[in-house]
C-alpha cells in the first residue's frame, strides 16, 4: 500500500533556511511517487520567514502555510501542523536543515512494514557537546528510565506517524519530544531508526540548555499521564491509604504508651504525627476524587487547541474551518 504524506515543518525565524528546506523537500518527495503536501507552520517569526513561505506557496499549491498570531512554541506549531494534515502519514522535521529529507523514503518504508510511528536517532549528531549533546544524552537516559520506554534520541524532530495516531496526541509545553512515548501508551507500534544529521548552516538554535528544566517538568506530567490519567485515584488513593496507615499506627502507639507507660498524649510526638497523617490522608483522598472528576470531564468534552491561528494558505475550507478564522487568503 502506498501512503500519502504530509510533511510538517515548524518555522521560527529561519528566513535563510526556508527556501533551502523547500528545495530539499521538493527534490525528495516527487521521487517517492506519493501524493504529498508540505505544511509550514510559522510560529510568530519576526524576520522574513513568512514572506519567503508565501512566495513559495504562491508558486506551489502543495505547499501550505499555517500562520500563528504569536510565538506559541515548537510543540504548539507541530500540533497545529498535525491537525491540519490531510494525508495518511505525517512527517515532522525541523526547519533548520539539520534533519535530512532524504531519510523520508526509508522512514516511509518502515511505516509500510506495519509500524505506526518511526522516530529518528541522530547517532552522529552535529551539535555542540556541552550545551546540546550532553543535556540531550542525560535527558534521554532519565526519560528512558522513568517511563520504561527504550529510546536513544527523543529530541530528534524527524518522525513519521500515521495520521490517525498523531491526531490522538495533544501537544503542550515541550511534549513534542514525548510523541513516541505517548503514542506507545495508546498502543502504537513504534521503532527507532538511525537518521542523518547536519550542522546548522544559517541562524542560531532557538532552544538551549535552559529547556532542560521544562523537559523534566513535562516528564513528570508524562509519567502521570501514562500511568494515572485514566484513574487518578490510584495515585492519590494509594498515598492516602499510606498516610492513613501511618496515622493509625501512630495513634495506636500513642494509646499504648499512655496505657502502659503513662506517657502524656498531648506531649507525645507520635500523637502529632497521627493527627497530621490523618489530615494529609484526607487531603489525598479529596485530590483523588477531584482528579477523577477532572478526568471524566476531560474525556467527555472537546478540547481547544493550545494555539491561535491568524490565517491559512492553500487549505480547502472544510480542512481549516475548525481551527481558522472566517477569512482565508488565496496563495
Amino acid at each position: 500500500m502506498s501512503f500519502s504524506v504530509s510533511v510538517v515543518v515548524p518555522i521560527y525565524n529561519e528566513e535563510e533556511n526556508v527556501p533551502l528546506m523547500y528545495d530539499a523537500l521538493n527534490r525528495v518527495l516527487p521521487e517517492t511517487q506519493r501524493d504529498y503536501e508540505i505544511i509550514f507552520v510559522d510560529d510568530g517569526s519576526t524576520d522574513r520567514s513568512l514572506l519567503e513561505l508565501e512566495r513559495i506557496a504562491a508558486e506551489d499549491r502543495t505547499v501550505k502555510i499555517v500562520e500563528f498570531r504569536g510565538n506559541f512554541g515548537q510543540s504548539a506549531a507541530m500540533g497545529a501542523g498535525i491537525q491540519y494534515a490531510s494525508k495518511d502519514v505525517v512527517i515532522t522535521m525541523d526547519g533548520d536543515l539539520q534533519n535530512d529529507p532524504t531519510d523520508i523514503p526509508m522512514m516511509m518504508a518502515k511505516i509500510e512494514e506495519g509500524y505506526d510511528l518511526v522516530h529518528g536517532w541522530r547517532k552522529n549528531r552535529q551539535d555542540a557537546f556541552i550545551n546540546r549533546k550532553l543535556p540531550s544524552q542525560c535527558a534521554n537516559w532519565l526519560i528512558s528510565k522513568v517511563t520504561g520506554f527504550p529510546v536513544r534520541d527523543l529530541g530528534c524532530t524527524l518522525k513519521a506517524v500515521r495520521s490517525e495516531v498523531a491526531r490522538e496526541i495533544e501537544l503542550y509545553g515541550e511534549m513534542h519530544r514525548f510523541i513516541p512515548i505517548l503514542a506507545a501508551w495508546r498502543g502504537a507500534k513504534c521503532v527507532e531508526v538511525v537518521t542523518n544529521h547536519h550542522p546548522r548552516q544559517f541562524g542560531v538554535s532557538k532552544y538551549g540548555i535552559g529547556r532542560v528544566f521544562r523537559v523534566v517538568l513535562d516528564l513528570i506530567t508524562v509519567k502521570f499521564l501514562i500511568q494515572y490519567m485514566i484513574s487518578p485515584m490510584r495515585l492519590f488513593g494509594t498515598a492516602g491509604i499510606s498516610c492513613l496507615g501511618i496515622s493509625g499506627l501512630s495513634g495506636l502507639a500513642t494509646i499504648g504508651m499512655k496505657l502502659i507507660g503513662g506517657v502524656d498524649m498531648t506531649g507525645n510526638p507520635l500523637f502529632t504525627l497521627a493527627v497530621f497523617s490523618g489530615m494529609v490522608s484526607l487531603q489525598f483522598f479529596v485530590l483523588g476524587m477531584l482528579g477523577e472528576m477532572g478526568s471524566r470531564i476531560y474525556f467527555s468534552n472537546d478540547r481547544r487547541p493550545p494555539f491561535a491561528v491568524r490565517d491559512t494558505v492553500n487549505f480547502e475550507s472544510e480542512d481549516s474551518a475548525k481551527y481558522s478564522p472566517s477569512f482565508k487568503r488565496a496563495a
